[in-house]
């Protein structure tokens, strides 16, 4: 699926405002799919099944070039008030170009239209989400999150994650890092 990442990387070098942001449709969901998974392969991120990414396909949004899907992230609802950004990929060839930036602002553009006021990342790498104002918390703060999804990881408990989260009351709508 990724064989051609050296096509797309000159792709993207001559086409920076092609990029196409956008809620996916069910048809997209084996490209997220085959996405994530490439990185689950790593080790990077927990596999998805189709019908998974199915059943949460309106938590995704995803970046396309040419028609070709090359990052996702998804905003999932946890409880009243924390959303999780889930599933954040891109790529290889496409990152540190911005994609990865713009889908995490989508994320957090949802998060306020829901009035949700704070958002949850579990990363490996945390020095990205701090850029958004993220800021680290322990993982026994989140017994919800620890008790609904992480239990059912294989990788519990030591995944080796970072929790962060982020407080959009404290933060204003138009205050992001670069």
């Amino acid at each position: 699926m990724f064989a051609g990442n050296a096509d797309i990387g000159k792709q993207l070098r001559t086409t920076m405002t092609k990029y196409k942001f956008r809620k996916p449709v069910i048809a997209d969901a084996p490209a997220i799919t085959g996405l994530i998974n490439h990185f689950a392969e790593k080790r990077i991120m927990l596999p998805r099944a189709v019908a998974d990414v199915w059943e949460r396909i309106r938590d995704f949004t995803i970046c396309e070039l040419k028609g070709r899907v090359i990052g996702c992230v998804a905003l999932h609802v946890l409880w009243e008030d924390m959303v999780e950004i889930r599933s954040l990929a891109v790529i290889e060839s496409a990152q540190k170009r911005g994609v990865g930036h713009k889908l995490v602002e989508a994320c957090l553009r949802d998060a306020r239209l829901l009035g949700i006021p704070r958002v949850l990342a579990l990363t490996y790498e945390p020095d990205f989400f701090k850029r958004f104002g993220f800021r680290e918390c322990e993982k026994e703060t989140l017994p919800r999150k620890v008790w609904k999804d992480c239990i059912y990881c294989p990788l519990f408990p030591k995944c080796g994650e970072t929790a962060l989260v982020l407080d959009l009351k404290t933060m204003p709508a138009k205050s992001r890092s670069r």
